[in-house]
């Protein structure tokens, strides 16, 4: 227990040599103070945790100290056995020669060999550049990075380790998505038992094969990985909980939509949509009814089209000299051209420190162009949402506080509902947010966001800090969502379910990217990922690892010559683009068309709905009842023009396949 709380009670379970396991389980629940037993800093009350003496353990440090060092030497400091051996290597030359002293030194020798002494600058600088370092990084010391960068070190002396037992305390966190990718691979390999907390879903469905699940003090053995927990917790929950009526309800609603209008144009895309969910309503039945909490955007107000537009816009920073006051600029994203239109749903794609965040940043106004114009729409009401957006809330205050300051002229119970909404209830609402977790802070932020009505939704790693149940509810929100979204995350599931189109952001440019997340993940392990960065010499000053920016492009057969590949892939690549060019405003044309038929479809309904009441042919309103009748005509021979329209355009998309 930790202080008077219990965390674990009673709990027996077997972990295999080999398996790599998630550790999963509500924020507080106790993963961490798990890993703490492990690493033998916290002791059981009771009962006693077990495993072979012998067995080397790894795990990442919390605290990195502003050393000078190398980051590669300090990386490969991971190795505390081969740093002792080289230590002692150093002792004993620098000593008078001996007999002993040759045999001494001989079995270093040895045994450095047996530890792969000769490989590691190798094996060192393949991390290093998996996690995200160039070569040139390597050699900074580790003074110079940031928090997150040193983390990643950290993180690298962690694998860097030779170890039997490896534990990974949400490595994710500080990762872009080509380094979690990476480490995936890294980890698939690793032959020892794997321990992990982790709440990004697709990290653990493609790396674990248990999940062991802390729940009501109790831990809990699942044979699978993530997805496999979910479809067995949830038979468990539909027997306990009666959650199968609830299913049935939802299901029931989904097929009758499916069934009335998948023969419908003006309905095809809402019925396919809904086609989905029910496919996947399996996997997403069970969080939701073991989470408990779910919460949806207010209707966004109306917006311009287009949203904004940026003319060869450079976006970065304005750096001013302390001494002399001079001002210079630092360019991130250079020349962008792009224009946001309604209803688009984009994904930014890209290495840490590419730009993605400075993109999002000028486009909320936070950062002014450095050169270009960029023009917003009269009526954009933007929702921003990054992480100092959770490091501005005032600690001393309350949720409600907060809520109240944006909107005074509210009435407090309203105010207390809607924060309820978002799992702030009871006293928690009037309570100071200071020993709030990451995660409540985070969530707080967001409602804040929600409440203000926005049409276009910024978001830069909105996941961070929440844990499974929260990001599920958060991705089902957003996938709901009725406004615009530009969002950049490392969370997988969230891109997937919520954003239908990707940019990269690289090398100072923006490029749209012609495929999904398993294209983009194809593509790292062909190019920035593949065979030519696997191991480098440690000269490897010529071993290109800049992030290149292209569509992702199949494997051709070896027998064509590196040149004929190279004209190939590019020319692939401008068909795309071509292609994309021509499908780009079609698609526009008609998602604006699937709003319109939305809106008048809601109209009809509206009106078919007052002309089924029996008072409305009353004599006294018959007035009113020509209205109806009117509107109702109108709105059927508009909604015939709409489709129309729809299956034209429809039939021009298609067409260009």
């Amino acid at each position: 227990m930790r202080g008077i709380k219990p965390l674990l009670e009673q709990v027996d379970i077997t972990l295999n040599p080999g398996d790599k396991i998630g550790l999963i389980g509500a924020n507080g629940a106790g993963k961490s103070s798990l890993f703490a037993m492990l690493r033998g800093e916290l002791h059981p009350d009771q009962g006693e945790i077990d495993f072979p003496a012998k067995w080397r353990m790894a795990y990442v440090a919390q605290e990195t100290p502003p050393l000078e060092r190398a980051a590669l030497d300090y990386a490969i400091d991971g190795d505390v056995t081969l740093r002792k051996l080289e230590a002692e290597l150093a002792r004993l030359e620098s000593e008078p020669a001996t007999t002993e002293n040759g045999i001494a030194i001989g079995e270093i020798y040895s045994a450095l060999a047996d530890a792969d002494a000769y490989t590691v600058q190798s094996r060192g600088e393949q991390l290093l550049l998996g996690l995200g370092f160039s070569l040139d990084q390597m050699q900074q010391p580790v003074a110079s990075f940031s928090g997150g960068w040193r983390m990643r070190l950290n993180l690298a002396q962690a694998l860097m380790c030779p170890s039997d037992l490896l534990l990974l305390d949400e490595p994710t966190n500080h990762l872009d998505l080509d380094a979690i990718i990476w480490l995936e691979d890294w980890l698939k390999r690793y032959p020892g038992t794997l321990i992990i907390i982790s709440h990004d879903r697709d990290f653990l469905d493609e790396v674990v094969n248990v999940v062991a699940h802390i729940d009501e003090r109790k831990l809990k053995r699942y044979s699978g990985n993530y997805s496999s927990f979910e479809r067995q917790r949830a038979a468990q929950m539909i027997l306990a909980a009666g959650a199968l009526e609830k299913q049935q309800r939802k299901r029931a609603h989904l097929e009758s939509f499916v069934n009335r209008f998948k023969a419908q144009a003006s309905k095809a895309r809402q019925a396919q949509s809904r086609m989905k969910a029910l496919a996947k309503m399996e996997e997403l039945a069970p969080l939701r009814a073991a989470a408990e909490f779910s919460f949806e955007f207010r209707e966004p107000l109306s917006a311009p089209n287009p949203l904004l537009v940026m003319e060869d816009v450079d976006a970065g920073y304005k750096i001013e000299d302390e001494k002399t006051g001079d001002i210079t600029h630092k360019s991130i994203v250079q020349g962008i051209n792009f224009s946001l239109q309604i209803g688009q749903r984009i994904g930014l794609l890209g290495v840490n420190g590419a730009g993605k965040s400075t993109l999002i940043k000028t486009i909320a106004g936070e950062l002014m162009p450095l050169t270009g114009d960029a023009t917003l729409g009269k009526g954009l009401n933007i929702g921003y949402f990054a992480q100092h957006q959770v490091e501005m809330l005032r600690h001393d205050e309350s949720p409600l506080w907060h809520l109240a300051k944006i909107a005074p002229t509210v009435r407090e119970q309203e105010l207390r509902n809607f924060l309820g909404g978002f799992n702030f209830p009871g006293n928690m609402v009037t309570s100071s947010i200071r020993p709030f977790s990451g995660g409540e802070k985070a969530r707080l932020a967001l409602a804040l966001i929600v409440w203000q009505r926005p049409n276009l939704l910024l978001l830069d790693e909105p996941t961070n800090h929440l844990d499974l149940e929260t990001r599920e509810a958060l991705t089902e929100a957003l996938a709901q969502f009725e406004g615009t979204l530009v969002v950049v995350s490392h969370d997988r599931h969230l891109l997937r379910a919520t954003t239908d189109q990707f940019i990269i952001v690289a090398d100072g440019k923006l490029q749209p990217f012609d495929g999904d997340l398993d294209d983009y993940k194809d593509w790292l392990f062909q190019t920035k990922l593949g065979k030519g960065t696997t191991v480098l010499p440690a000269a490897g000053k010529e071993n290109k690892t800049d992030f290149p920016v292209a569509s992702p492009v199949a494997p051709t057969a070896a027998a064509v010559p590196a040149v004929d590949r190279k004209d190939q892939k590019r020319q692939a690549a401008e068909d795309r683009q071509r292609l994309a060019t021509l499908r780009k405003p079609l698609e526009q044309k008609i998602k604006r068309l699937d709003e319109q038929i939305a809106k008048r479809n809601g109209q009809k309904a509206e009106v078919d709905t007052k002309l089924g009441e029996p008072a409305i042919y009353d004599a006294a309103n018959k007035a009113k009842l020509k209205q109806l009748l009117a509107d109702q005509s109108f709105f059927t021979k508009d909604l015939a023009q709409l489709e129309g329209e729809w299956l034209e355009l429809q039939e021009q998309l298609e067409a260009l396949v």
